[in-house]
């Protein structure tokens, strides 16, 4: 095994852990803040993947264009579905019973979505296949897939972009308080419930941009959505529940190791590595590789 093979084994790691970050940053926010657990969260990134693919087939627009449409159209989706579905469930004080609740709501959900997708785009497996799709960059003897760049700079920026505006700005600020202590941020004057709209609406459009670059960089279908929530749970577990900064990291770190063990063990042990890690995390380090003490985002 020659070195380039092995950096080209990281390069196609680095670039799936950075989709699986970007993928679970909006399922860490919902989880941070709200204590909500919306299993539908990898059924909202098929969605948007669809959009993204019938603008892409219907109207020619590029995906990387068709993002400042999907964005918009998933939070206002988001939107929605807080104030008909997930609003409910807010009004428990009790965070095991948000959990057990948005669980059974959130799953029903993704099985609704998924037979629409069915309906509307049949249970094909799709993708975009752009002029630049087979494009690479290559250093040495190192080739690195054009879309594999856009796809971790995009996931690095909107990661980022997240971090900035919780810590920056006057609503985010708001949304780390209510995650912190709701009753202590309400009795403050904090509208706590603007913060759960916002935060689950910003956490599904994430998921809708996340979805466009898997249907770019691999596939989409209506069942996906299960696969990408597991690797979400998988990932916020890691990094400790809610932590916004250790999320991408433990992506990138998922995704490398799992790329490693296609090599070293085959493909058909891909899929246990993450639960691997799960577990020798948990035990070592219950509450996640990156948490301090506390709650919160």
């Amino acid at each position: 095994m020659t070195s380039d093979f092995v950096v080209q084994i990281f390069v196609f790691g680095i670039i799936m852990g950075a989709l699986y970050g970007l993928a679970s940053v909006g399922f860490t926010l919902v989880f941070g803040v709200m204590r909500v657990l919306n299993i539908a969260h990898g059924a909202f990134m098929m969605i948007g993947g669809y959009l993204s693919f019938w603008a892409f087939t219907l109207y020619h627009v590029d995906p990387l264009v068709s993002l400042l449409l999907i964005a918009p159209s998933l939070f206002l989706i988001g939107l929605i579905f807080y104030i008909v579905q997930v609003f409910p469930v807010i009004k428990f004080t009790d965070d095991h019973d948000k959990i057990h609740t948005s669980l059974l709501i959130s799953f029903g959900l993704s099985v609704v979505l998924e037979n629409i997708a069915l309906l509307l785009w049949t249970g094909d497996i799709r993708s975009i296949t752009t002029s630049y799709a087979g494009s690479v960059l290559q250093i040495f003897n190192i080739r690195i897939p054009f879309v594999g760049i856009v796809g971790v700079a995009l996931a690095v920026l909107f990661v980022f972009a997240l971090y900035l505006f919780l810590i920056k700005t006057r609503l985010g600020k708001s949304m780390r308080a209510t995650a912190a202590d709701w009753k202590a941020a309400s009795l403050m004057g904090i509208n706590t419930n603007r913060a759960y709209l916002i935060s689950f609406a910003i956490g599904v459009a994430l998921a809708g941009i996340a979805g466009t670059l898997v249907c770019m960089i691999h596939s989409i279908d209506p069942n996906m959505g299960l696969f990408w929530t597991l690797k979400g749970m998988i990932i916020i577990t890691v990094a400790g529940v809610g932590n916004i900064r250790g999320v991408l990291a433990c992506g990138l770190l998922l995704g490398i190791v799992e790329s490693l063990s296609v090599f070293i063990a085959g493909a058909s042990y891909r899929e246990v590595v993450g639960l691997i890690i799960l577990v020798v995390v948990l035990m070592v380090k219950p509450k996640g590789l990156f948490t301090s003490s506390g709650r919160g985002v």
